[in-house]
């Protein structure tokens, strides 16, 4: 991956000005109604000329609090923006394959959303599986209704592609899957009691570990990608010394 840190091109440049010219149209703004020209978004990185968005970065770290098992500790912008260039890769190699096949249904993204509101622990804290407290997450987290189905869906596409390409002989027993539960997402909650029980989340502990088991297979197969991959990063606030941080599955 030729990783390189400049100044806007003219290609990027380019990309910048359609992107800006077509956020004004949407909101209804030009240079004569609004006084100033505004910049309302700008171009952070182009990944095989395609652009990654500061917003999509703000958004990344939004959605961290949705699946907090994917990252350890506070997601930085920096640490996002490697995560977007890993899923940018992914879904570019999704898009020249079969990409129906892993496209989720409305019931899958649906069960998810039910399962994250009665098992995510900010969500259980806050009481998520009422409306309310639904409500009350989003806001608390800056986040809407229709981000997190996108953040579903996209999610549920990538583990899809993912398990069709990397998981075949792959097997989790469940004594592996209990002590994921017993030592690690108990220790999440502030009493035993808030816990969800262990047949309510053995299925998404199961595919935490599948993930992590396919880490070795999928980590070496993304790095083949980032390093045939043309990534510009355009603003070096965001580059991040050790680029170990997005050689993740980035999803």
């Amino acid at each position: 991956m030729r990783m390189r840190t400049a100044t806007l091109g003219s290609s990027a440049v380019a990309i910048a000005g359609l992107l800006l010219v077509a956020a004004a149209v949407a909101h209804g703004q030009t240079a004569a109604s609004a006084g100033a020209p505004q910049v309302l978004d700008r171009v952070v990185a182009v990944v095989n000329n395609e652009p990654i968005l500061w917003s999509d970065i703000t958004s990344e770290v939004r959605y961290a609090v949705l699946d907090p098992n994917r990252v350890s500790g506070t997601l930085t912008p920096q640490g996002a923006l490697q995560l977007l260039i890993s899923r940018k890769l992914i879904q570019q190699q999704i898009g020249q394959e079969d990409a129906s096949e892993s496209k989720p249904t409305d019931q899958q993204v649906q069960a998810r959303l039910t399962e994250m509101r009665n098992d995510l622990p900010a969500c259980v804290r806050m009481n998520c599986v009422t409306d309310a407290g639904w409500q009350a997450f989003l806001r608390s987290n800056g986040l809407t209704a229709g981000q997190v189905d996108y953040y579903l869906r996209l999610r549920l596409e990538l583990l899809r592609f993912i398990e069709i390409r990397f998981r075949q002989g792959i097997r989790i027993s469940r004594e592996e899957t209990e002590a994921y539960y017993r030592n690690k997402l108990l220790p999440q909650y502030g009493k035993a009691s808030e816990a969800p029980p262990f047949s309510a989340v053995a299925s998404r502990i199961e595919e935490i570990l599948l993930e992590e088991q396919v880490n070795v297979l999928f980590g070496n197969w993304l790095d083949n990608l980032r390093k045939q991959g043309d990534v510009e990063v355009l603003d070096a606030n965001l580059e991040e010394p050790d680029s170990s941080a997005g050689s993740g599955k980035g999803k």
